[in-house]
């Protein structure tokens, strides 16, 4: 189960192993950067904090063993410069290291965008009205993000902090084995020890995820609606709302870094103390001399290091819990695949006469009760059908059931005599101009927006596309004409001049299917008639279905098609309609016969 647009749920453990597969394929594709991004360092921390304090313990050994250095300076001078030696060799492994890590770093998370955003684009409409554009845009970009912070952990404080420690072993191996087995139970308990508190502060930082979540989401509910929460005068009610919801997530943040630092790091402390007391002991009970001057030395430098590594531990395993936990909000979504998917072996797309049949078509919402049971619908190339019928009764559905926005139950749906569920989704949209009630607006200049539809499109056609759609009568009045930016969802144009650029892209589309839901709804009269002309002027030659609760937009389509809860109840022309004295007769009716008829009348001679 996906995490919904709230931020509900736990990210499961399915998730998290999802994310650890998507970094270690970045890790192993780039494996040429990977190994020395990730292994020198290593290297140099063993030449900083292990090779040099072994080269000073035996410079402290051989001064004990001549009794204070009485030779002079002579006799130091290999151990001084072996010293100066390791420590410029270790800083050169170091910015080598840095630099792959920068280019692993980087090509990784470029990588992972692309994937991101690959693994949306695949997903259903459906998805897309569970979820918080806001929530999402912050879960892709986290996902991919993260990838810099999960590596630098992995290289700097787990790889480079254990790597050495294996290397301090040996070494202290050479001098007593006791030292090396005292360190490895010492490190072997606390793990022990603090296992079951990090199992309990998972879920604490996941539920601290999810409230950063919840707050991304409002943020972006917020600003997209900011017209409606303006016009109800409701800025203090959701100030309020945000307010609640990072007072939330402080508390949340705040109870995971305690149960951190009060929990773990209290019992950590002791037992790091401990570590350094017993490898004390230890070294001097290996006896006097140089010898023993030296291990003392090498001892306490390496098990303090070691005791550095254990109480660091909560801060390391901090940092990869939170970016596994916020890499796993994303790939939660991915673990429900998409219900609309392309075939395994798709049909090549055969362009011919551009029918349209929904044959014994079974369809249900969200698996409720069906819309569709058994529909059956032909439409013959370039037969122009209007949609009518009551709120509700399956036109938008049909179209996007068309569209394979969402897929059939049962039956088939035919294009072209191809079966629409054995192409590829891009195949099958490359036949269809979609124009929806409510047209989508790119936060993108005028010329962007109507190129959409076909991007190597011509300067000239886009403005041919934008006259036929009477674009170019409100162009002028534009700051920048074609270059304007139109805003965020085009809130800088009317809802008219929204269908207008809609109506522009279907033009320059020039698909053999036209597919137009209420196009003409946010239009007025006087604008209607002129686009009118527009779309009879797009459908010549093409199949179109259009559905229209104003029925003027319909009343001279070749066919009518009046739908009621799913099911067809009449069909025919205007005409036949009327005269059959039915639910189409009833609704013409409702709505004013004159303009009607005169709407009727133009249409028909444009016709």
């Amino acid at each position: 189960m996906g995490l919904s647009a709230s931020g509900e749920g736990l990210p499961s453990r399915g998730s998290v192993l999802l994310a650890l597969r998507f970094y270690g394929r970045e890790l192993a594709r780039l494996r040429w950067l990977t190994v020395p991004a990730m292994l020198l360092p290593a290297l140099g921390n063993i030449g900083i904090h292990y090779l040099a304090p072994l080269v000073v313990a035996k410079l402290v050994g051989r001064i004990a063993g001549d009794h204070g250095g009485a030779g002079g300076i002579g006799p130091m001078l290999p151990y001084i410069l072996g010293f100066a030696g390791v420590l410029l060799l270790a800083e050169a492994l170091w910015r080598v290291g840095l630099h792959c890590l920068n280019r692993l770093d980087a090509r990784g998370i470029e990588h992972l965008y692309v994937i991101g955003m690959d693994e949306l684009f695949a997903k259903d409409a459906s998805f897309f009205h569970d979820n918080f554009a806001g929530s999402l845009t912050k879960r892709v970009l986290s996902f991919a993000s993260r990838f810099e912070d999960c590596v630098d952990t992995l290289t700097f404080s787990v790889i480079g902090s254990f790597v050495p420690l294996l290397f301090a072993s040996v070494v202290l191996w050479q001098y007593d084995p006791l030292l090396v087995l005292g360190l490895l139970a010492l490190i072997a308990v606390t793990g022990l020890c603090v296992a079951p508190l990090i199992r309990r502060r998972q879920a604490l930082v996941a539920r601290r995820e999810q409230a950063i979540a919840r707050v991304s989401g409002h943020v972006a509910d917020s600003l997209m609606n900011m017209d409606t929460v303006r016009s109800f005068a409701a800025e203090d009610r959701e100030a309020a709302e945000h307010r609640s919801r990072v007072a939330e997530s402080r508390r949340l943040t705040l109870r995971s870094w305690d149960y951190g630092n009060l929990r773990i790091d209290t019992l950590v402390a002791p037992m790091s103390v401990l570590t350094n007391v017993l490898g004390l002991v230890l070294a001097l009970s290996l006896g006097a001399g140089n010898k023993g001057v030296e291990a003392v030395v090498v001892a306490f430098t390496y098990y303090a290091n070691a005791t550095r590594i254990m109480f660091e531990f909560n801060q390391i395993y901090r940092r990869l819990e939170s970016s596994m936990t916020e890499a796993a909000q994303f790939t939660e979504l991915l673990l429900d695949p998409p219900t609309v998917r392309d075939p395994a072996s798709p049909e090549p797309l055969v362009r011919r006469a551009a029918d349209v049949r929904f044959e014994r078509v079974t369809f249900a919402h969200g698996g409720g009760k069906p819309l569709f049971e058994g529909l059956d619908l032909a439409v013959s190339s370039g037969t122009k059908i209007g949609l009518v019928g009551r709120s509700g009764g399956g036109k938008t559905t049909l179209t996007r059931l068309l569209l394979r926005m969402t897929d059939i139950d049962a039956g088939r749906i035919l294009v072209g005599g191809q079966d629409i569920s054995r192409l590829r989704q891009a195949d099958l949209r490359s036949l269809i101009a979609y124009v929806p009630q409510d047209p989508a607006m790119f936060h993108r200049t005028l010329r962007d927006n109507i190129a959409f539809a076909r991007p190597g499109a011509t300067d000239a056609e886009i403005r041919r596309a934008a006259e036929a759609a009477h674009v170019s009568e409100f162009v002028e009045a534009l700051p920048d004409g074609y270059d304007t930016m139109v805003g965020e969802r085009g809130v800088k144009l009317s809802g008219g001049q929204r269908q207008r650029v809609a109506l522009a892209r279907a033009i320059l589309r020039d698909a053999p299917i036209l597919l137009l839901d209420e196009a003409t709804s946010a239009l007025d009269s006087e604008s209607e008639i002129l686009v009118q002309d527009a779309l009879w002027r797009l459908m010549e030659g093409r199949t179109a279905l259009v559905v229209a609760h104003r029925l003027s937009t319909v009343a001279t389509m070749d066919r009518l098609i009046v739908l009621d809860r799913g099911r067809i109840i009449e069909q025919g022309t205007h005409q036949e309609l009327l005269e059959a004295e039915g639910a189409y007769a009833k609704l013409w009716q409702h709505q004013s016969g004159g303009f009607l008829d005169d709407t009727t009348a133009r249409a028909a001679d444009l016709h």
